[in-house]
């Protein structure tokens, strides 16, 4: 209902001193989370100024253990692997070897022509074959050609070509074409002659080339796939080992260290400030702006914004510890648990939005790694949306194992093509996800725990506990006033199912249900629930001292739920569930007292002290209330009296200015009606009146 009011001028300074609090608190935290992450820029104690090449001055140790993948080692690996690789080569080109035989071919005629020319002499045939370029110019193989018969020099031809074209159809590189034509002898048959042989060795000797080239991008294909196929490396540095010695050349990978322990100077440290402000600053911006639009009753809350940024910055202090440098223990952040805490605490939105915020800034710890962001937001996510309402312990477990699959999930879409990654590393992976999962739940229930008595935060774990019968306090309100705790119950359950209706926390009205008369125990006599059918003690009371009365169960419902420790929210039923309304019997006859002069009667003598219900559960409790108790006295005959009963209370308690608080529409009312007046009829339908059984005569008693 939106009734506008006008607040008091008194309260307008506290209101202002509250919001000035809340940005102190906001910013305070803000400044922590950005001290947080900035933990490794500051631990410089003990930095040194080295180079590469340059000799180190002083012994340098580790001052504490750390793991990290190192980016030296793996280039180092990954280079190593792709020099390892041979060159690739195309296939031979039979293009060139068909040139080659054709061009012996040539050489062949050429020497046919020669030994058949009859014109020419021994001298001038010399100098014919001398002209031949691929052919070694020597009187002796001149003369070994010309003095084979047809015969012979007929089986030299087809030799050679046969030769040639066996050589040429494999691969040839140009740094093989020397070794290969040192194997032409020994491919020769050996049924020719030692001169025949010889011949043909020049002639193919001198026609073999290269015929398969250099193919350099499949070359940098198959040494790029080996880089990709070589693991990370990691290094291993306990505390106390020696990273540097004295006099020792500082290495790449020495700097590499002392970069990761946080013991190198840098000109650029400003920039990671720069960074992490920046990075801190825009998450801020993120949880304000959700806060004010869709949770402005916790960015109004003091304690509520002091909670969150403290579960948000414990949170941050074990990401810093366990993402960076790391390889498995990031996987074991437990992101869930934050997420499920908001969950029960603020609702599944403000869940949503801190497990993104939280992601973001683990992701940028851990080194800008999209796995693990997408990793942590996804265990958050699906955690707090597996939660639901945590109405029972188990709930937990199965939220913690449906963020363990989904993470799971995660690294199996990052990992499983991953050629850096194999089966012992995979498996290691999932295993932590898995152990994340139990480990969130586990940490979600002792927070709860912690959070419940710290913080006065009522939980779903303490609303069970609270409902559970046997708790003293309702065993109290059973043994003294059992009409009281059966107005309860009733109550309980018309309230409860219209909180289904409109998405109120329906445990938490239930709870309060129970509680929200317990001050009635203490005098429960002067109660019409605990009153004898026609005996009212009020009629013979004073109207103040019967308001006094009326007005102070209130008040004793608040002494005994402090006695019993009850939870803030569960004391807000029983003071605001009848708000500021007035003791309408006991104020009537104030005034037939008076002669009906309102000016004689002290009014506030017969006002409830409030507040005006603060919240959708506590409006229902209100609501809920007073339908029962006018139903339970004009014992409605039929749906209709029902329905127009449930319609005069709520419209009387909108009148009133009761429900301005509380953020219920008129849709919201709608509902809460029509779950009244079905609740409603299954606990005032007719009942038959049966006839009462007459006891039997003497004489049937005899027959029997």
């Amino acid at each position: 209902m939106n009734h506008s009011s006008t607040a008091p001028r008194a309260s307008r300074p506290a209101a202002l001193g509250q919001l000035v609090l809340i940005w102190i608190i906001t910013l305070a935290m803000l400044a922590t989370a950005a001290a947080i992450i900035a933990v490794p820029l500051l631990l410089t104690n003990g930095a040194v100024n080295l180079t590469v090449g340059e000799s180190a001055t002083q012994d340098i140790l580790a001052p504490r253990p750390i793991e990290f993948v190192s980016a030296v080692r793996t280039e180092k690996a990954r280079a190593e692997a792709a020099v390892a690789v041979a060159e690739v080569y195309l296939p031979p080109d039979m293009h060139l070897a068909r040139q080659q035989v054709l061009l012996l071919r040539d050489i062949l005629d050429f020497i046919n022509n020669v030994r058949a020319d009859p014109l020419a002499t021994p001298a001038q045939q010399q100098v014919d074959l001398a002209s031949i370029r691929d052919l070694p110019a020597t009187s002796d193989m001149a003369d070994a050609i010309l003095g084979f018969n047809e015969a012979q020099w007929a089986a030299v031809q087809t030799e050679a070509l046969a030769v040639l074209e066996q050589v040429m159809r494999r691969p040839i590189r140009p740094d093989q074409v020397e070794d290969l034509k040192r194997t032409v002898p020994a491919q020769v048959s050996v049924d020719l002659s030692d001169g025949q042989a010889t011949v043909v060795d020049e002639l193919v000797r001198g026609l073999i080339i290269p015929n398969s080239s250099y193919d350099e991008a499949a070359t940098q294909t198959a040494r790029e796939e080996a880089r990709k196929k070589t693991p990370p490396v990691a290094i291993k540095v306990v505390a106390g080992q020696s990273i540097v010695a004295r006099g020792q050349v500082v290495t790449e990978e020495d700097l590499e260290i002392l970069q990761q322990l946080g013991l190198l100077q840098t000109e650029r440290r400003w920039q990671g400030f720069a960074s992490v402000a920046l990075a801190v600053i825009i998450t801020g911006m993120l949880l304000v702006l959700h806060l004010e639009r869709f949770n402005r009753e916790i960015s109004r809350s003091p304690k509520h914004i002091f909670l969150l940024g403290l579960l948000f910055n414990l949170f941050l202090v074990a990401a810093v510890l366990m993402v960076p440098g790391k390889v498995v223990l990031p996987f074991l952040f437990p992101a869930a648990a934050l997420s499920m805490l908001l969950t029960v605490v603020a609702g599944p939105n403000l869940a949503i939005t801190v497990s993104v915020a939280m992601a973001a800034l683990v992701g940028y710890i851990g080194g800008n790694r999209l796995e693990l962001t997408i990793y942590t937001a996804m265990g958050g996510l699906i955690s707090a949306l597996a939660l639901g309402r945590a109405e029972r312990v188990n709930q937990f477990f199965w939220a913690g194992l449906a963020g363990a699959l989904a993470t799971a999930g995660i690294v199996l879409v990052f990992r499983v093509n991953d050629p850096a990654t194999d089966g012992y590393g995979l498996a290691q992976l999932l295993t932590a996800s898995l152990i994340n999962g139990a480990v969130s739940a586990s940490l979600t229930l002792v927070g709860f725990f912690l959070l419940g008595g710290l913080f006065d935060i009522t939980t779903s774990l303490q609303l069970i506990e609270l409902a559970r019968p046997d708790h003293p306090l309702l065993q109290f309100i059973l043994r003294t006033a059992p009409g009281t705790y059966q107005h309860s119950l009733q109550v309980a359950n018309l309230a409860e199912q219209a909180a289904e209706r409109i998405s109120a926390n329906a445990m938490l009205i239930r709870v309060g249900a129970l509680y929200h008369d317990c001050g009635k125990a203490l005098h429960p006599q002067y109660f019409v629930e605990n009153q004898l059918d026609g005996v009212n003690i009020h009629e013979s009371l004073d109207p103040y001292a019967s308001a006094e009365i009326i007005v102070g169960h209130v008040l004793d419902g608040l002494t005994m739920a402090r006695r019993h420790r009850l939870p803030s929210r569960i004391r807000a039923f029983i003071n605001e569930h009848h708000g500021t309304l007035k003791t309408s019997y006991q104020y009537k006859r104030a005034l037939d007292a008076a002669g009906n002069d309102p000016s004689k009667v002290d009014e506030s003598k017969f006002v409830y002290p409030g507040p005006r219900p603060q919240s959708k559960e506590t409006a229902l409790m209100m609501l809920a209330d007073g339908c029962e108790a006018k139903a339970r006295s004009d014992r409605p005959r039929s749906e209709e009296d029902l329905t127009r009963i449930v319609k005069s209370v709520i419209d009387d308690r909108v009148a009133k200015g009761q429900l301005d608080d509380t953020g219920l529409t008129l849709r919201d009312l709608q509902f809460v009606r029509e779950s009244f007046v079905n609740t409603l009829k299954g606990m005032f339908h007719p009942r038959l009146q049966y006839p009462e059984e007459k006891p039997p005569a003497d004489s049937e008693q005899k027959s029997t």
